[in-house]
């Protein structure tokens, strides 16, 4: 083969398409490399009202109705700060609280979320890998091979962590469904087995376990920062040559 077709450069299509997915990638993980951690924060939130309920009916007494109030609260079932922290309160007339419910929605929204994010981006890296791959044709990117896949896997790990989260947070609500938060079903319980409190620590340490992954997935994605400047910076210069 003539020296001039083994050094002839690849097309140019190529290099915008990889300096166009250096471009908007790095973008987008600059969100995905804080939104976890903010969303890890209430996830901690909604882990130690858990707690507090859990800690509180291991030790309380179950009373009676106390008011013929619909509104009023009930004495032996709030936990002490809980209503302040968090807004969830028991009512004498109500079944679940509002609350509770709410806080049971967004977990569900959040696995349903996370799960399909980590799908996605589990589907992003396999082709993105396909096109890193293509580098090597490019001596200038010689050194920075290396970098380019470190990027990959740290976002095909970050992708693996998301759905073991969405896993987690549905198996907590499946436990959280165990429990019945009308307030005569929590008195029957805390009379007899307490088994409520057990299905509440166990829901809240799947939350943390959920939480803490998140942020394991926030600092993979943070990681790929320098690498994705090194490497833009590097396939712009070879397209301006």
């Amino acid at each position: 083969m003539p020296e001039d077709q083994a050094q002839q450069t690849p097309p140019d299509p190529l290099l915008q398409v990889i300096d166009n997915l250096a471009r908007f990638h790095r973008e987008h993980e600059k969100y995905y490399s804080q939104a976890p951690l903010r969303q890890a924060g209430e996830l901690q939130a909604r882990s130690r009202a858990l707690k507090s309920l859990a800690d509180w009916w291991s030790e309380a007494e179950a009373g009676e109705r106390t008011s013929a109030i619909a509104f009023a609260g009930a004495e032996d079932l709030n936990a002490p700060g809980l209503a302040a922290e968090s807004g969830i309160l028991f009512m004498e007339g109500e079944a679940e609280p509002a609350e509770l419910r709410r806080l049971k929605n967004e977990v569900g929204v959040l696995a349903e979320d996370t799960g399909q994010g980590g799908a996605w981006l589990t589907r992003a890296m396999e082709q993105a890998w396909e096109i890193a791959g293509s580098l090597a044709a490019y001596p200038a990117l010689a050194d920075l091979l290396g970098e380019r896949h470190r990027i990959i896997a740290n976002d095909w790990q970050a992708a693996g962590l998301q759905v073991l989260v969405a896993r987690l947070l549905r198996r907590a609500l499946d436990v959280l469904a165990r429990v019945d938060f009308s307030p005569a079903a929590l008195r029957a319980d805390l009379r007899g087995e307490r088994n409520a409190p057990a299905y509440l620590y166990s829901a809240s340490e799947l939350f943390d376990r959920a939480a803490d992954l998140m942020v394991e997935s926030a600092t993979l994605v943070h990681e790929n920062e320098r690498r994705w400047r090194t490497f833009r910076a590097r396939v712009r210069a070879l397209r301006s040559e």
